[in-house]
C-alpha cells in the first residue's frame, strides 16, 4: 500500500510563506556561504568518500561498472538536466530549484523488494533453534540440514559486532546470523554469556502476533463473529436513526422490553417518554445491561480520563515509514500517542502475517492503537471483533484520510466522507463490537474547495467516536500547499465537546505552539516525524536542537540495533531493516541543519538547494541519491549484496 493514514510520506516542494520571495518561495533559506552547485556537491561527496572508505562502487555490478539509474529515478534525483541528459545553466541555486519540474506520487516501476535468493541454501529452523526435536517434514524438508554446508555457502559475516548476542546473552539466528563471528564457536555452535543468562534478560516482549492456530481458523473462514452479525442484521432490519443510542438503558417508566444488549432508545437521557417504536431483539433483558454504561459515555471516559491524551503528542500512522523500530525512536524523543501503519481489514480476516505484522506492539508503547482500513460495514465489524478478541491496544481507528485511487476506488479512505451511510454503519457497527474506544481520522473534504468535516463531525460525535484527528488538507491537495489551520480552529467548535486533534505542517515547536492556539485537544506528527524525529523533544523542551550529524548517525545505528532486534539479524532480517533505513533515508536527507538556517524554524514545505555542510557526514546526509543513501546504510549494515538496486516508494523528495 502506498499510504496509511491522510499524512503517508508525500511532500512537495511548492506553496511557501506568502511574505517570501519569488525566487525564495519553497526553498529554505540557508547562509551563503554553505550553498554550492549540484557538480560541486557531488564531486565534494565522491573525492571524499574515496579517502575514507575503500569500496566506493555506487550501487554497480560486481566488476566494479556504474549502473545507470533507472529511468524513474533519474527523473527525480538528475536535476538540471533534460530528457536526453545535458545539463541546464543556473546562476544561483535557489534560482535553479524554482525552475525544476516536482515529481509526485509512487514509483510503482520500481524492482522487487524482495530478493529471490533467501530460500537458496536456508538452514532448517530446527538446527538455528537447537532444538531436541527433529525436523517435522524430514526427509520431505526444503531446507539443508548439514551446518558445515550451509556455513561454505554463507556470505562473508557484515560485522563483528552481534547487537542481539551483547544485548540479551544469546542470538536466536545461530549460525545463521550475519554477525555470527561475535558468538559463534568453530564448530558451529552458539555461544550464551551466562551474566545476560542468569539475569534473565530476554529480548522484548512484542505482543500482537498471530497465532498458527488463528491464522488457520482465518484462512478456513472457521471464526465466527456472532456480535458482528447481530449488529449487522439490525442494520439490514432498516435504515439507521441518525441520532440512536447505542446499547442504552430503558428510561423509568419505559415498559420492559427482550433485548440482546444493544437496545436503542429513541427518548434522550433523562426522559421517561417511553420509546413510541421499540426495536424488536432478542433475548431477555439483564442487570448487566441496565447498569453499565453507554458506549459514548464510556469511550469519552476512557479518551479524556484513563488515557489522558490531552495535550499529547501524537505520532502519526505512517505507512513504510511508520513501523515498529521508528516507533521506538520517536518513544525516545518523547512522543506520547503510537499507533501501527494501516491495516486493511480484509487482509487480516484472511489471516496475512504481513498484514498482522502492522499491528505488533512493542512495550515501550504506552499508549497505543491501531488503524484499519476498508470500506463495508460487514468486514469492517467483524475485524473490529476479531481484534477486540486478540489483540492490546487502547484504541482502534478508522482511515478515512487515505487519498490513493487504490483505496479511493474501492470506497475506502476519503471516499467514505462521501458515503454517509456505509460510514455510518461501519462506526456504529464497530463500536458495538469494539471494548476500547474508536476513533477516525478524516481530512478536510475529497475536492479541494468543498469542505464536509465541518458537517461531518457531529454526526461522528452521535455515532459515539471517541476522537477525530484532522488533516488540514482535502484528497485533491494530498500534500501540496499548506494545511489549512484556520478551517482546521472552525472545526473544533462544531465538534465540541468531543475532543479533535489537528494534523498537518508541523516541523518545529513553533509550528505546535500555533498549532494548539487553534483549540484543538492535541496534535499529530507525520512528517515532521520523519524528517527529524527529535522533534518531539524540540516540542516539549521548546528549544531549536542543532544536532550533529554524529548524533543523527547515532539515531540511524539505533534504528538498525531495533530493525535486527525486531526482523531478525540473518539475511533476510538485516536486508529488510537495510530496506525500511533507505526509506526513512529518503526523508531525513530533507532535513536542513539549524546552524545553517539563515532564518528560524525550518518549514515543512521548504526544501533544500544544494549545500555543503560543516563535515563530511553533514554533507552525505543532505543528498538526494540514492547511491549516497546506501553508503550511509553501509556504515551501519555492511556491504550490500550484488547488484543491489533501491528505489524509494515516493518521487516527491527530488526535482527535475
Amino acid at each position: 500500500m502506498a499510504e496509511g493514514t491522510a499524512e503517508a510520506p508525500l511532500e512537495n516542494g511548492g506553496g511557501g510563506d506568502s511574505g517570501a520571495g519569488a525566487l525564495e518561495r519553497g526553498v529554505a533559506p540557508i547562509k551563503r556561504q554553505y550553498l554550492t552547485t549540484k557538480e560541486q556537491f557531488h564531486q565534494f561527496l565522491e573525492a571524499k568518500g574515496q579517502e575514507k572508505t575503500c569500496r566506493e562502487t555506487e550501487v554497480g555490478d560486481p566488476a566494479g561498472n556504474e549502473l545507470a539509474e533507472p529511468e524513474a529515478k533519474r527523473i527525480r534525483l538528475e536535476d538540471g538536466q533534460t530528457a536526453d541528459g545535458q545539463t541546464e545553466e543556473a546562476a544561483e541555486p535557489g534560482e535553479q530549484l524554482q525552475t525544476q519540474k516536482r515529481a509526485r506520487g509512487q514509483n510503482k516501476g520500481r524492482p522487487h523488494v524482495k530478493p529471490t535468493n533467501y530460500d537458496k541454501n536456508r538452514l532448517c529452523p530446527s538446527l538455528i533453534q537447537e532444538s531436541a526435536a527433529k525436523c517435522f517434514f524430514g526427509d520431505r524438508c526444503r531446507f539443508l540440514h548439514d551446518v558445515g554446508r550451509y556455513l561454505e555457502t554463507k556470505p562473508a559475516d557484515l560485522g563483528p559486532r552481534c547487537v542481539l548476542f551483547e544485548t540479551f546473552g544469546r542470538c536466536p539466528y545461530g549460525v545463521t546470523c550475519r554477525f555470527a563471528g561475535a558468538h559463534l564457536r568453530p564448530e558451529g555452535q552458539n555461544l550464551v554469556q551466562e551474566e545476560l543468562a542468569a539475569r534473565g534478560t530476554q529480548p522484548p516482549s512484542i505482543r500482537n502476533g498471530l497465532d498458527k492456530a488463528l491464522q488457520q481458523q482465518l484462512r478456513k473462514r472457521e471464526v465466527r463473529f456472532e456480535r458482528a452479525e447481530q449488529a449487522l442484521r439490525r442494520f439490514s432490519q432498516g435504515p439507521t436513526p441518525a441520532a440512536a443510542v447505542p446499547e442504552g438503558t430503558a428510561a423509568e417508566g419505559a415498559p420492559r422490553q427482550e433485548n440482546c444488549g444493544a437496545q436503542q432508545v429513541p427518548a434522550g437521557p433523562g426522559t421517561s417518554t417511553p420509546p413510541s417504536s421499540p426495536v424488536r431483539t432478542c433475548g431477555p433483558l439483564t442487570d448487566e445491561d441496565v447498569v453499565r454504561l453507554r458506549p459514548c459515555e464510556k469511550k469519552r471516559v476512557r479518551v479524556e480520563d484513563n488515557l489522558d491524551i490531552r495535550g499529547k503528542l501524537y505520532l502519526a500512522p505512517l505507512t513504510t515509514c511508520g513501523n515498529l523500530p521508528f516507533r521506538r525512536i520517536c518513544k525516545r524523543f518523547g512522543a506520547d500517542v503510537t499507533c501501527g501503519e494501516m491495516a486493511v481489514c480484509t487482509n487480516l480476516l484472511q489471516g496475512q502475517m504481513s498484514e498482522w505484522a502492522l499491528l505488533k506492539r512493542h512495550q515501550c508503547e504506552d499508549i497505543f492503537g491501531v488503524q484499519l482500513e476498508g470500506a463495508f460495514p460487514d468486514t469492517m465489524t467483524k475485524c473490529a471483533e476479531l481484534l477486540s478478541r486478540t489483540v492490546e491496544v487502547d484504541f482502534v481507528d478508522i482511515n478515512v484520510g487515505c487519498p490513493i485511487d487504490l483505496v479511493y476506488k474501492k470506497g475506502g479512505g476519503c471516499a467514505l466522507m462521501n458515503r454517509s451511510t456505509k460510514f455510518q454503519q461501519i462506526v456504529r457497527g464497530m463500536n458495538q463490537v469494539l471494548d476500547v474506544p474508536l476513533t477516525v481520522k478524516i481530512r478536510t473534504g475529497v475536492q479541494e474547495r468543498v469542505n464536509l468535516a465541518h458537517r461531518l463531525l457531529p454526526e461522528l460525535r452521535d455515532w459515539g467516536v471517541a476522537l477525530v484527528t484532522l488533516h488540514g488538507r482535502s484528497r485533491e491537495q494530498r500534500y501540496t500547499k499548506l494545511a489549512d489551520w484556520q478551517y482546521i480552529e472552525e472545526c473544533v467548535q462544531a465538534a465540541s465537546p468531543m475532543p479533535l486533534f489537528g494534523n498537518g505542517d508541523i516541523l518545529s515547536f513553533e509550528d505546535a505552539n500555533r498549532a494548539m492556539q487553534t483549540g484543538v485537544t492535541g496534535i499529530m506528527i507525520a512528517r515532521g516525524a520523519l524528517l527529524k524525529p527529535w522533534l518531539f523533544t524540540e516540542i516539549k523542551e521548546q528549544r531549536h536542537w542543532d544536532i550533529s550529524s554524529s548524533e543523527r548517525l547515532d539515531i540511524l545505528r539505533d534504528f538498525t540495533n531495533y530493525g535486527l532486534e525486531h526482523w531478525g539479524s540473518d539475511t533476510q532480517g538485516v536486508e529488510k531493516t537495510r530496506r525500511f533505513l533507505l526509506e526513512w533515508l529518503s526523508f531525513l536527507c530533507r532535513y536542513v541543519p539549524v546552524g545553517l538556517l539563515e532564518r528560524l524554524p525550518q518549514r515543512i514545505n521548504e526544501r533544500p538547494p544544494y549545500y555543503l555542510g560543516r563535515d563530511y557526514l553533514e554533507t552525505l546526509m543532505a543528498s538526494q541519491k540514492a547511491a549516497d543513501w546506501i553508503r550511509i546504510s553501509e556504515m551501519l549494515l555492511g556491504p550490500v549484496p550484488p547488484s543491489f538496486a533501491f528505489l524509494p516508494k515516493h518521487k516527491a523528495n527530488a526535482y527535475k
